[in-house]
């Protein structure tokens, strides 16, 4: 199996009808880096981001987008605050949880949920 530089075997790719407002959220709340834009063979546009060590890609469509990622981070609480303060809503205050991770989670304004967390 040949994959590109830097993906996994399993790369997200969320679908938007406000690309430019998803993709502001996601530098702000989770420091995503633009690594590609070009124009998608339907005529849209296709985004490619870093985040952390893992990549996400994002299309521009008529229909809103939902899916469910999940960030191991560093600090979720403070992943947690930063991606409020860009708009997000709170699915889960940050909370040590019974299986020894430490977590929170968000819903960002486009219908993603975003869950923060690592290990105790």
């Amino acid at each position: 199996m040949t994959i590109r530089n830097g993906f996994s075997t399993v790369t997200p790719y969320l679908v938007t009808d406000d690309l430019d407002g998803l993709l502001a959220f996601m530098r702000h709340a989770l420091g995503a880096e633009e690594t590609l834009r070009a124009r998608g063979s339907g005529g849209g546009v296709h985004v490619e981001l870093r985040v952390g060590d893992s990549m996400l890609m994002v299309g521009g469509a008529s229909r809103r987008a939902s899916a469910m990622l999940f960030l191991y981070v560093d600090d979720p609480d403070a992943w947690h605050a930063r991606a409020l303060q860009a708009g997000a809503t709170s699915t889960m205050a940050p909370a040590d949880t019974t299986d020894g991770e430490r977590r929170a989670g968000v819903k960002d304004a486009f219908g993603n949920d975003w869950w923060f967390g690592r290990p105790q």
